[in-house]
């Protein structure tokens, strides 16, 4: 009999409400401030060494929250400047939110915004069949590696985009978060319908050496609460677990035993650890740097 689970992007509205909760309830975004914060600049030292126009490329860009971070910060080394800012997100929801962001900040006067209702494959396939190669001086992929049909190659891709000062980061889940525990022994059992795939900063290094690719690696410790996913009935535990699992109404679609282990993984440490009474799931991500 064909399982009655399906993915959580075939429902994208579910998708939105799970990612703002894992949000909420995790240092996902502090974790992330943290590294722009302290170690962004060291990266983006030279991007624009004798430049008067930057061009950055967000692909994945979401709501714009980390992308008006970054760009602050490239404003800060390079006073002045003109930065064209290219956005790449299939998501019409969250280019309206992103807009609305850029709508209510300040000082982004010398940053032109151009977003492009696309994914990272349209993207690549509409600039070949336009023969544009354009170049940029820094391309970022926060959390969005997932969602790609081919890995390498869409590195590939867009690391051939980069001027020669210019730098590619990628953020996504780190190889020793609860992530990899989790999706390592259950990833198989999930619904994934060719949408999502599970990669890891622990696939990262091998892909990049035999590409030939100099790049750096940092890591960045965060946690989310997931003590309402061990109460039955839950709403906002059931959405974390379709979150944790990419799959939608995990809770009441999962065959019995497979939501029992997963619900007892979830509690090992492997992925967990249980502080005053609550349990904080290993959200870990890993930034990769990469040279043109």
């Amino acid at each position: 009999m064909a399982s009655p689970m399906r993915s959580l992007l075939a429902d994208p509205d579910r998708y939105l409400q799970s990612f703002r909760l894992f949000l909420e309830r995790s240092t996902e975004h502090q974790c992330m401030r943290e590294f722009v914060e302290r170690q962004l600049p060291a990266v983006i030292a030279s991007i624009g060494n004798g430049k008067s126009t930057i061009n950055v490329l967000s692909v994945g860009g979401g709501s714009g929250e980390m992308d008006l971070e970054i760009l602050s910060k490239i404003q800060a080394r390079y006073p002045g400047v003109t930065i064209n800012n290219d956005v790449v997100e299939p998501s019409a929801d969250q280019i309206s939110k992103y807009k609305e962001h850029v709508a209510q900040a300040s000082n982004l006067e010398n940053i032109k915004f151009t977003w492009h209702k696309e994914t990272a494959y349209e993207y690549e396939s509409r600039m070949n069949a336009e023969k544009k190669t354009k170049k940029w001086d820094f391309i970022h992929m926060i959390q969005m590696l997932y969602y790609v049909k081919d890995v390498p190659a869409t590195i590939r891709y867009f690391h051939s985009l980069l001027e020669s000062q210019a730098k590619l980061l990628i953020i996504l889940v780190s190889g020793k978060s609860g992530w990899e525990t989790l999706w390592k022994k259950y990833g198989s059992s999930f619904p994934l319908d060719d949408l999502c795939t599970f990669v890891s900063s622990a696939h990262l290094p091998r892909m990049l050496d035999a590409a030939g690719l100099k790049y750096q690696l940092y890591e960045l410790p965060s946690h989310m609460d997931i003590t309402s996913c061990f109460i039955e009935g839950d709403k906002d535990g059931e959405l974390l677990l379709d979150f944790l699992t990419e799959t939608l109404d995990f809770a009441k679609t999962a065959p019995p035993e497979l939501k029992r282990q997963l619900i007892e993984e979830l509690r090992k440490p492997g992925c967990s650890e249980t502080r005053d009474g609550k349990v904080f799931f290993n959200n870990n991500l890993s930034v990769i740097v990469i040279e043109p």
